[in-house]
């Protein structure tokens, strides 16, 4: 298969609206050609592409910066000596004289299917401030790793943020290109835009959301691989808390744990309460040390999800319920325990950094009242999953 790069170089005719204009770039490490060839260096190669700047979201345009809320700064690219402007820096909107030095942007960004994940709010203002400009955005489409399921509550009004672009859950099961029609319809904005579509994506075929034949990069440093992925929309919750999501580990955004907690009892909590969500993975007691971020050079208890093998079923497994419920066994099992990390997550001053990245405050309620079952969570959720899935299904491009 081709994913939007492969298609944009191998087909002239793609190309022929460029001819004559300024190009732009925003990337990221995993922006590759299938033959690993670095989407800028292999547009820079194109005689017919007069590329004059790039961009570089969180972690930048060659994913240096390790952690969360690590801003880079703009430089000059030293081979292909054009400006590199950082969207995760001084500034997170383009600026009027970043905004100049193209005609057309193409936007060539691996996703990995979740609202948290930045680079969705990139694109947004990116759409806006071309729209502002009269720019053209083109999207060189790219999997969704995660594939088509949807999982979460709709972020609520007033929750808003750098890791929440619009009402939208936090499994959302669009492409990069098909979210930017949605952005450009909801936010109704004026813009040229287009997508230069994969050929051959399957989202319910082999590989399940990302194809089997295409190397996984890393789109950011703690993105290692497909399990990551799939697991994401429930372990980027554990930012808010006080226990580790493995950053430090080879691990990380797979596995929770902390020095004081019992895994075992965790699993078998959860399994009581409701093993429906503990569908389609496999759970594994671990032991970990991280080596940097929270508790590192601590010996931590904790749990695996594995969302990988025979037993991963792509349609049964639902991570943020089953992490949810494992915060809330955790609450169970150990009454007072300080599980809420107060700080100010992704500069939001004056807001718990897990209703941040939740888009508000329901799913930490149902965490801490300890009358709440899966029933009332579904109550709160499904609707939220089903309005989404109706409204977004006329969008699709595969």
């Amino acid at each position: 298969m081709k994913f939007g790069i492969d298609r944009l170089i191998d087909d002239a005719e793609l190309r022929k609206p460029l001819v004559g204009k300024r190009v732009a770039l925003l990337a990221h490490p995993a922006s590759v050609t299938r033959n690993l060839v670095h989407s800028l260096d292999a547009l820079a190669d194109l005689d017919c592409i007069d590329l004059t700047a790039a961009f570089g979201p969180q972690h930048g345009l060659r994913g240096d910066k390790q952690d969360n809320m690590i801003e880079s700064p703009d430089y000059n690219d030293p081979v292909h000596e054009i400006p590199v402007f950082s969207l995760y820096g001084e500034v997170r909107r383009p600026t009027w004289q970043s905004m100049s030095t193209f005609d057309v942007i193409l936007i060539d960004l691996q996703d990995l299917g979740c609202r948290i994940y930045t680079f969705i709010t990139t694109l947004r203002y990116m759409l806006e401030a071309a729209a502002e400009h009269g720019k053209a955005v083109w999207v060189l489409d790219r999997p969704n790793p995660a594939g088509r399921p949807i999982e979460g509550t709709i972020l609520e009004d007033g929750w808003e943020s750098f890791v929440g672009a619009g009402p939208m859950p936090m499994r959302h099961g669009l492409t990069m290109g098909e979210m930017g029609h949605w952005l450009i319809r909801h936010f109704n904005l004026d813009v040229d835009y287009r997508v230069i579509e994969m050929d051959g994506w399957q989202p319910e075929g082999p590989g399940l959301g990302w194809p089997q034949d295409r190397i996984w990069i890393n789109p950011s440093p703690n993105a290692p691989n497909v399990n990551m992925a799939r697991a994401y929309a429930g372990t980027v919750m554990l930012e808010g808390t006080m226990l580790s999501e493995g950053r430090g580990t080879t691990r990380p955004l797979e596995l929770f744990g902390a020095p004081n907690i019992d895994a075992r009892a965790i699993i078998a909590e959860m399994r009581r309460v409701a093993p429906q969500w503990l569908e389609g993975c496999l759970l594994r007691e671990i032991w970990f040390e991280p080596t940097f971020h929270k508790h590192h050079g601590k010996l931590c208890n904790g749990v695996q999800i594995h969302a990988e093998g025979p037993a991963y079923d792509h349609h049964a497994f639902r991570p943020w319920r089953l992490q949810a419920l494992a915060l809330k066994a955790i609450a169970t099992l150990n009454p007072g325990y300080e599980l809420w990390r107060d700080f100010p997550y992704e500069y939001e001053e004056d807001k718990l950094a897990f209703d941040v990245i939740n888009g508000g405050p329901s799913l930490r309620e149902w965490i801490e009242s300890p009358s709440s079952g899966p029933d009332d969570l579904d109550a709160i959720a499904t609707p939220d999953e089903q309005t989404w899935g109706e409204m977004v299904r006329e969008l699709y491009l595969y």
